[in-house]
């Protein structure tokens, strides 16, 4: 009984809106004309439609390599290793460290966007500091989209999995690592063998969060580069709004929201998996 509250508020809010995606993903629901007011069920059609798109497969790759790379890779590991520079360093050092990851992080997206875009322009931030050293400017979101995104998306998201690892490693008794160390293990091995086992959950837990994070980004991209140049950025995100507000198809957007859920689901066992602590052998 004392959980019946919570379980009508998942159910209304999460379980209702997924449910009713499934079902519209089956018909050929439209912002406008007749089928917005009269969808009609067209069963597996979105899906196969889907499938068969050329631009499908791209947008799926796109997506798991902007995944990988700016969450998984990016920001796991630089915000692992602030989070023991932090540690280590003096106190004014961690603590201007610690302000200018956590800034970009508290931005709202838009702004964030934005300010990402201003660095990445040709005529940005980023082309006027390399100017200084006389190096060539370069349009890096006509010329290297996925790139740009992807540091931004490393700049925008590293504070939290940095916070997630600082409350890691206080919990990782001063006195293991110092026992590592009088046995003569240097700081990389003490940091493979012993620190992090011991956050193993906390690495688990970090990265399902920012792999389902960083699967739904679409504000950062679209205000970036809109998907282009010539599909270049689209991920799967940009792909469902193009199809469902761009082209009206209702629908078949929601189909490709769908298939987004089903990858963030699998990505969700596989980091549950690791979560679950070993059987004793």
């Amino acid at each position: 009984m004392p959980l019946l509250p919570a379980i009508v508020l998942i159910g209304i809010f999460l379980a209702g809106p997924i449910v009713w995606s499934f079902y519209g993903s089956f018909t050929n629901a439209a912002l406008t004309g007749a089928n917005a007011k009269n969808p009609e069920w067209i069963g597996l059609d979105n899906y196969t439609s889907l499938f068969a798109d050329p631009l499908f497969p791209k947008s799926l790759l796109l997506t798991v390599i902007f995944v990988l790379v700016s969450a998984v890779i990016g920001q796991n590991f630089l915000g692992l290793g602030l989070a023991l520079l932090i540690r280590r360093a003096h106190r004014p050092v961690s603590d201007v460290v610690g302000i200018c990851v956590v800034a970009a992080w508290v931005l709202p997206e838009i702004v964030a966007a934005f300010v990402a875009y201003a660095f990445f322009f040709r005529d940005g931030t980023l082309n006027q500091l390399t100017g200084f050293a006389g190096l060539p400017a370069v349009d890096w979101l006509f010329e290297h989209p996925m790139l740009a995104i992807i540091l931004a998306n490393v700049w925008r998201g590293t504070a939290f999995s940095m916070m997630v690892y600082q409350a890691a490693l206080d919990d990782v008794p001063q006195e293991v690592t110092e026992a590592a160390e009088i046995d003569g293990a240097g700081g990389a091995k003490t940091l493979v063998f012993v620190t992090v086992p011991m956050i193993r959950r906390s690495i688990a837990t970090n990265l399902m969060l920012i792999t389902l994070q960083t699967l739904a980004v679409f504000t950062l991209i679209y205000v970036m580069t809109a998907g282009g140049p010539t599909n270049r950025s689209t991920t799967l995100p940009i792909m469902a709004y193009e199809e469902a507000f761009r082209y009206s198809d209702i629908g078949y957007g929601t189909a490709i929201a769908v298939v987004m859920l089903i990858i963030g689901a699998a990505f969700s066992l596989a980091y549950i998996r690791l979560l679950r602590e070993r059987n004793p052998s």
